[in-house]
């Protein structure tokens, strides 16, 4: 399944050819094109689906649907592992 995954703008690249930056889906990090959204800001949040950041998001709406994709195990399917590792780091609770 390919969804489209809310996420924040951590980072832009604008000397990227096509414009890019790093996105943050609640602890994973993904690279996206921004050109669908080149006036976008660190900060904002937006819906990328296939490596595209296709709409603005506000907060509110991003964190409840990241929440709902999590307890539907979707961010799993989506992100495989590398979801999983993430909330561990986050959470204090990886193994030492």
């Amino acid at each position: 399944m390919c969804l489209a995954v809310p996420g924040k703008v951590v980072s832009i690249d604008h000397r990227a050819d096509p414009l890019t930056g790093l996105i943050d889906f609640g602890g994973v990090r993904k690279q996206a094109c921004l050109e669908y959204l080149p006036d976008v800001r660190v900060g904002e949040y937006v819906i990328v689906h296939v490596g595209f950041a296709l709409q603005r998001l506000d907060e509110a709406s991003a964190r409840a649907s990241l929440e709902l994709f999590e307890q539907l195990g979707l961010l799993q399917e989506e992100f495989g592992d590398a979801w999983q590792q993430a909330a561990r780091q986050e959470s204090g609770s990886e193994a030492r």
